[in-house]
């Protein structure tokens, strides 16, 4: 519009074509898209369902408001109360969505054809009495895929179609099928409740199933024992209180059985049965020297001992207590348990046990000690160069001197002065002095000390990966081999005799098998060999190797020339570095 247009319409009243485009129309010419703008409002209910607003069922309720005049607003939730499974509802709320969607349809579809139809047949129906025209309210089903829960909602009656009625409601219901869980209070008020159409309401609920729970074992007894040695805060580790030995007394509980529980059946809203699954039931853990109960539910020990958990099975073994020293009041030890001696195992004794073995005093020199489980020491091995411990698991010990160690797992002490050790895990000289001195010392994996070598340059060798167990032992038969070969080369010097003949005979059977045995490890050792992975050489940690010290990896070997401190030695590349 022109200024003079404008001036000569604020003077003379004349109002432009542009200011009528401009004006806003009357509320009450506005398209009826209210409850379609109530229904948009952003929810944070995840259960609220949002439709879009040309979606059949705000054409069906734009419908029943030009008939009925004010009518509450649509609300679609699927739960009112919060009470339903989130994740159920995220799963079957595009199911709803959709079912929704072509029952609106086909109402809306259904409405128009009743329309047309009595257009067409108004002027016969003027000769004849007046009939009731249009569609009864109908309520609408969905039920879940596990037909657990079932959603109503009501479509309103068209012209003069029959309202909603209790008796509707539960012919519907009939009809569908749904006869279990439904909520009659809610049948019964739908029928005269002001929102009763356009509202989705959770009709009936079914009763889900519950498997029953598996049987579990209690156990009073741990099935893993930590070997964790802990250092104090002055750097020492008490040796007495390592907790291996779990011992228990005749008829006490090892474990106990929880059994486990029948499922519990549910039921759909269809009134069909839902099947449940029962618990599976689990086997006591019945080992060597256990029982089970009379009623079935606990294992008990049937003997005093130590017990051990192995693999498969609790297992009672019988625990051999030694209040004093090993020596000739008690003669050399066999036991087939535990062994638990509160003094000193003396020089020239032997104690061998299967299980593990607890020595409150120290090794001394010329003994002989060998655990099939773990070997704890709580003052030390003193040895003379002949003395020999082996382990089959770990051994602790405060301090090993001049002893040869054979231990198939680890190895934890506070010094190592002048001893041949053998061990396929790790050797930790970390507690107390944490010196590893003199000698020979052989880990499969790493080998971790504050200080390797001394000041004075001793012989100090530390050896890193390979099989250091099985090499101890090749090296044993080969020592045995050479014994019984000159003990053969002697007896054959002598004169014959039944005596000699009957000894012969005897070396030459151990000879055999000395050489059988001798060739099962030479083969063990090459498979085993082959089997290794590069990178599995091991790696000596220290926080000072002095000089003299040698390192061997593989087939490689270095002398410090020099002291090193903070050290990391392993191989890169096919040569040992020391970083």
């Amino acid at each position: 519009m022109s200024i003079k247009k404008k001036i000569a319409a604020i003077l003379f009243g004349q109002k432009s074509e542009e200011t009528k485009e401009e004006r806003p129309r009357p509320q009450a010419e506005q398209p009826e898209q209210e409850p379609a703008e109530t229904l948009d409002f952003v929810q944070e209910d995840p259960a609220l369902i949002k439709l879009p607003g040309e979606h059949p069922l705000y054409q069906l309720y734009n419908l029943r408001r030009k008939e009925a005049g004010r009518l509450p607003a649509p609300r679609l939730s699927m739960d009112e109360d919060g009470v339903l499974p989130a994740e159920m509802i995220r799963k079957e709320k595009s199911r709803l969505e959709s079912a929704l969607k072509n029952a609106c349809n086909f109402r809306l579809k259904s409405t128009k054809n009743n329309g047309n139809k009595r257009k067409k047949e108004k002027k016969e129906e003027e000769e004849e009495e007046a009939k009731p025209q249009g569609l009864d309210a109908f309520p609408w089903f969905f039920l879940s895929s596990d037909k657990l829960y079932a959603w109503m909602m009501v479509l309103p009656p068209t012209g003069q179609g029959r309202p909603l009625s209790r008796d509707i409601l539960f012919q519907s219901l009939d009809e569908q099928g749904i006869s279990y869980g439904v909520d009659e209070r809610l049948v019964d008020r739908l029928s005269h409740d002001e929102n009763r159409y356009f509202t989705l309401f959770l009709i009936a609920k079914g009763k889900p199933a519950f498997d029953g729970k598996n049987g579990n074992i209690v156990d009073y007894f741990p099935r893993v024992i930590e070997r964790v040695l802990e250092v104090d805060e002055y750097d020492q580790v008490d040796y007495t209180a390592l907790n291996l030995i779990h011992n228990v007394k005749e008829g006490q509980e090892i474990c106990r059985l929880i059994r486990p529980t029948e499922g519990e059946p549910g039921r759909t809203v269809l009134d069909q049965e839902i099947p449940a699954k029962s618990g599976k039931s689990v086997p006591l853990p019945k080992g060597r020297n256990t029982e089970i109960s009379e009623d079935g539910d606990a294992l008990v020990a049937l003997s005093s001992g130590h017990v051990e958990f192995t693999g498969r099975s609790f297992q009672v073994k019988p625990v051999l207590d030694i209040d004093g020293d090993v020596d000739f009041s008690t003669g050399n030890i066999k036991f087939l348990g535990d062994v638990n001696i509160k003094g000193d195992v003396l020089s020239g004794f032997t104690v061998r046990a299967m299980g593990s073995v607890w020595v409150g005093g120290v090794i001394e020199a010329g003994s002989t000690v060998e655990a099939g489980g773990d070997l704890t020491v709580v003052k030390g091995i003193l040895g003379d160069g002949t003395t020999t411990v082996r382990s089959h698991r770990c051994i602790f010990s405060k301090y090993v001197e001049n002893a040869t160690i054979y231990v198939k797992e680890n190895l934890q002490t506070d010094a190592i002065i002048n001893g041949n050790i053998y061990c396929d895990g790790d050797i930790l000289v970390r507690s107390g002095r944490g010196t590893i001195m003199g000698g020979r010392v052989w880990a499969a994996k790493k080998v971790s000390a504050t200080a390797v070598g001394s000041k004075s340059e001793c012989r100090t060798a530390v050896t890193l990966g390979g099989l250091p167990c099985t090499n101890f032992e090749r090296e044993q038969v080969q020592r045995e081999l050479k014994s019984l070969e000159m003990e053969l080369e002697k007896l054959e010097c002598q004169l014959d005799s039944p005596v000699k003949a009957s000894l012969l005979s005897k070396v030459r059977v151990k000879l055999n098998t000395a050489e059988l045995r001798l060739q099962q490890l030479e083969e063990d050792l090459q498979d085993i060999q082959e089997e290794l992975k590069e990178g599995e050489e091991g790696r000596l940690e220290c926080g000072v190797a002095y000089a003299g010290t040698e390192i061997s990896i593989e087939d490689e070997m270095i002398r410090l020339r020099h002291e090193e401190r903070q050290c990391v030695a392993k191989m890169v590349c096919g040569e040992i570095i020391v970083m």
